[in-house]
């Protein structure tokens, strides 16, 4: 009888098949981290999902072996799903100049590499889709420091590759003033938006993602349209919550068009952590927070247009203060647990600050989320979901290349 070092099968070079799946449940107890999740036709193994974390490393929107690396230490080490990083429809709409980018097909190539690894190493993996708004053409963080200490502004030149003169907003408010100082957008751009993130997404089809993420957190573009604090239009994109949800709505529909048979995850900001509350005593909204997000997500739900709930807050007032948990873990986990309380049959996802295995468990145990994101301490701990196994008492599948170093 033969005995062979299986294959993965149809790839184009040699990787070691697992069998289960690096990440799945094998024995002991069987902790809500590590149950499988079904989500329109798609089967996530565990649900530790790794957050999009930026790596400001792509040329003209391509990414490099960097994210080879990076997305791929992660893949082969017990994950979930992993959604790659906030990627731009346009390429105006990227943070920095070096953000990566799906607005024309040359881009596809570098992803797919991404995306085929980590398929054979049995491990799901989506996308996050974004336009940076106000917030565009600005450097990336390591450099922001030495900008400062210089005496100058975040705000990239078009000699470092920035777009200083063609950043855009609902409103002409800038985020900061070391920030770009924004256009306001037309309807010509908005619809131009619109159209560049349908055809991001039917560019994710030939790239074979499992999932997308529509990014609409963190005081980005579509964030800014819906909080009353950056959005100050006086038309049918601006006012009264209504208005305020009409071009993200839109943006999401479109997408759901093309993606229609796979799952389509949003990221928000459940607040803005500004002062005072969400509405005034006479009803008027005076910032973006978990009862209009509540609205827009019943809203979601009723056109077809969510299947996963991914909450984070913030990124929109540059004075915000968070305002409970912010030196805890988990400190976002009271956000996702009132949305889900609200909103039970969707799936929701609690990102921020979690660390601790047992922590992490407790939270899906008692219903305040059904997801949890990493995304910094999987850089501390790329090995996070073995560890928690063992925390947690039960083992998990690792890699056929590191079973005999962990077990």
């Amino acid at each position: 009888m033969a005995h062979r070092n299986t294959p993965v099968p149809g790839v184009h070079e040699y990787y070691p098949l697992n069998e289960p799946a690096i990440g799945t449940h094998l024995s002991g107890p069987k902790p809500h981290l590590f149950q499988p999740l079904h989500i329109k036709g798609v089967t996530f193994k565990n649900r530790i999902f790794v957050a999009p974390m930026c790596q400001y490393s792509s040329s003209d929107g391509h990414v490099t072996d960097w994210h080879l690396v990076h997305i791929g230490t992660l893949a082969a080490r017990g994950v979930g799903a992993i959604c790659m990083e906030a990627t731009s429809v346009v390429p105006e709409g990227r943070i920095s100049p070096e953000d990566a980018g799906l607005w024309k097909d040359s881009h596809i190539a570098p992803f797919k590499r991404v995306v085929d690894f980590s398929h054979a190493q049995g491990t799901k993996i989506g996308i996050q889709l974004a336009h940076a708004g106000r917030k565009a053409s600005t450097y990336a963080p390591w450099v922001r420091p030495k900008a400062a200490d210089a005496g100058a502004s975040w705000v990239a030149q078009e000699d470092e590759g920035g777009w200083p003169t063609n950043v855009y907003g609902p409103s002409a408010t800038p985020y900061a003033e070391s920030f770009p100082h924004p256009k306001v957008m037309t309807e010509e751009d908005m619809k131009h938006v619109e159209d560049a993130f349908a055809a991001a997404a039917e560019r994710c089809k030939a790239i074979g993602f499992d999932f997308i993420e529509i990014h609409a957190a963190h005081g980005y573009l579509i964030h800014e349209f819906v909080s009353p604090l950056s959005n100050t239009r006086t038309d049918q994109y601006g006012g009264p919550l209504e208005n305020r949800l009409r071009f993200p709505t839109q943006i999401l529909q479109r997408v759901r068009e093309v993606w229609a048979d796979k799952p389509l995850f949003v990221r928000i900001s459940a607040t803005d952590w500004a002062e005072g509350p969400e509405k005034s005593e006479d009803g008027a909204w005076l910032q973006w927070g978990v009862e209009q997000c509540n609205i827009w997500l019943a809203k979601m739900l009723s056109l077809g247009v969510v299947d996963l709930l991914d909450c984070s807050s913030g990124g929109n007032w540059q004075k915000q203060t968070v305002k409970f948990f912010s030196d805890a873990h988990g400190f976002q986990v009271p956000l996702s647990e009132a949305i889900k309380q609200a909103n039970p049959s969707l799936v929701v996802g609690a990102v921020g600050t979690i660390t601790d295995p047992e922590l992490a468990e407790s939270y899906l145990k008692a219903g305040k989320a059904d997801v949890i994101f990493l995304a910094r301490e999987l850089l501390r701990n790329p090995h996070w979901a073995l560890s928690a196994a063992k925390t947690l008492g039960c083992k998990v599948k690792p890699a056929n290349q590191y079973e005999w170093g962990l077990w």
